[in-house]
């Protein structure tokens, strides 16, 4: 038995070495074949150059997917974080009946099958008689986001000292102006953490936007576009590291941010980190 114990976490690194090369390997090739001279992605590479990268601003469908997915993302990422502050308040604050239900239904878009749900809101869409735009992509990335940011506020606002606000009352400040002055900036790193995680999620998004969109691409379809066309394929690749580092960037900062958002309400009172 000591020796099964011994050997266990021994495994376990190894099985989680393996798995962390298994998943990420593949994303290793990205940046190394996106400055391959050849158009072709193989081994050994003809040279190098960072020509692929040099002509990206100079196609202009390149320059407005990138725009339309600014937008989107920009505007998916403030609708879902507002949603999800009132959602995250009130479900950590407030006891009352089908709580856990209603937190259950606004986890559910993690868990169904995400062209189930973009084939839905195309329905619901043309149903209510709106043209695909991307006002009908950012409902659709709102909807796949909130989760993200229920998650992310849902541990901003738990242990938080409510002796706080009270002593805000105490003091003659009205509950909104409570609400606005002591619970925001107190979980304000949960806040901006949930913009970071809503907007990369929005501007990685492929499937909602895909079913949404209408004439105006965003980046994943642009590329999705480009991939039929073989010359376009190192472009691709160049294109796909720049998202890859700014995703990386963008979600490391968040968890960085939620992190501190976590320690803050669980310090003594409240207080700073």
């Amino acid at each position: 038995m000591t020796a099964i114990r011994r050997f266990l976490p021994s495994w376990l690194s190894s099985y989680a070495g393996l798995y962390i090369l298994f998943l990420y390997l593949p994303v290793i090739f990205l940046p190394i074949f996106s400055i391959n001279t050849a158009a072709t992605p193989k081994f050994p590479l003809s040279g190098v150059t960072l020509h692929w990268y040099e002509d990206l601003p100079k196609t202009p469908a390149l320059i407005d997917a990138t725009w339309n997915s600014l937008i989107v993302g920009v505007s998916a990422s403030i609708l879902s974080t507002v949603l999800g502050i009132l959602a995250a308040r009130s479900i950590t604050r407030y006891r009352y009946p089908g709580r856990r239900t209603i937190n259950g239904l606004i986890m559910a878009p993690l868990v169904l099958p995400e062209v189930i749900v973009a084939i839905s809101m195309l329905l619901v869409m043309l149903q209510l008689g709106l043209s695909l735009s991307l006002f009908t992509v950012v409902l659709g990335h709102v909807l796949v986001c909130i989760p993200y940011s229920m998650t992310v506020l849902t541990s901003g606002f738990e242990g938080f000292d409510r002796s706080l606000e009270e002593a805000s009352a105490d003091l003659g400040e009205s509950a909104f102006g409570t609400f606005r002055r002591v619970t925001l900036p107190m979980v304000a790193p949960a806040i901006i953490s949930s913009l970071l995680v809503c907007f990369t999620i929005s501007l990685d998004e492929f499937i909602i936007a895909f079913f949404l969109t209408g004439t105006e691409a965003t980046l994943p379809i642009y590329i999705w576009g480009q991939l039929r066309f073989a010359a376009k394929l190192p472009g691709v690749l160049a294109l796909g590291t720049l998202l890859l580092f700014a995703s990386f960037v963008l979600m490391t900062i968040a968890e960085i941010l939620r992190r501190r958002a976590a320690r803050r309400t669980q310090n003594e009172g409240g207080l700073y980190a």
